[in-house]
């Protein structure tokens, strides 16, 4: 076997550097076994780097190596680690979508509320509508049908009351 100078060199360097790098490694990783294959992966690499290659400090470069390793090993296994019982979890999570009997409840009930505001005299319903639907304020509302603020906070009382108890009427 051939004697090869610079490749003892960087074997002599990690087996001096091997236990700190497992030392350096672990608390990055989280485990001390993980650790030690993150270190041997830094041998691989390090041991094949060109021989030619101008590393000034092998050294800090090993460490280097070992911190990138680590830090990789970290993001992976965050990226893979799976909530325990997320399936039972998510299942168990409301949907956002309405189910089909919610749907045509809900349709059952706009409908309503649209019978009862074309069943409203004009005024009263176009002040609800205003008010409620449009977001206008009771002033607003107010000059818009040139009448009194108290009269449009009534008309909107008796509309909401009037939509409430078809609702119940119909449903």
């Amino acid at each position: 076997m051939a004697y090869h100078p610079v490749a003892d060199d960087k074997l002599q360097l990690y087996l001096a550097h091997r236990a700190a790098l497992v030392d350096y490694s672990a608390p990055i990783v989280g485990c001390r076994a993980r650790a030690e294959d993150v270190v041997q992966e830094a041998w691989l690499r390090f041991s094949r780097q060109d021989s030619d290659g101008d590393i000034r400090h092998p050294a800090s470069y090993l460490y280097r190596i070992v911190r990138n390793l680590s830090l990789d090993q970290t993001r992976r296994t965050a990226t893979e680690k799976a909530q325990p019982g997320g399936d039972e979890m998510l299942a168990e999570l409301p949907s956002s979508t309405a189910s089909p009997e919610q749907t045509i409840t809900q349709q059952d009930e706009l409908a309503a509320i649209n019978r009862a505001l074309e069943a409203l005299p004009e005024r009263t319903r176009l002040a609800f509508e205003m008010h409620r639907l449009g977001g206008f304020t009771l002033q607003q509302v107010a000059a818009h049908l040139n009448v009194s603020v108290s009269l449009v906070h009534q008309l909107v009382h008796d509309a909401l009351r009037h939509c409430m108890a078809q609702l119940e009427d119909d449903l």
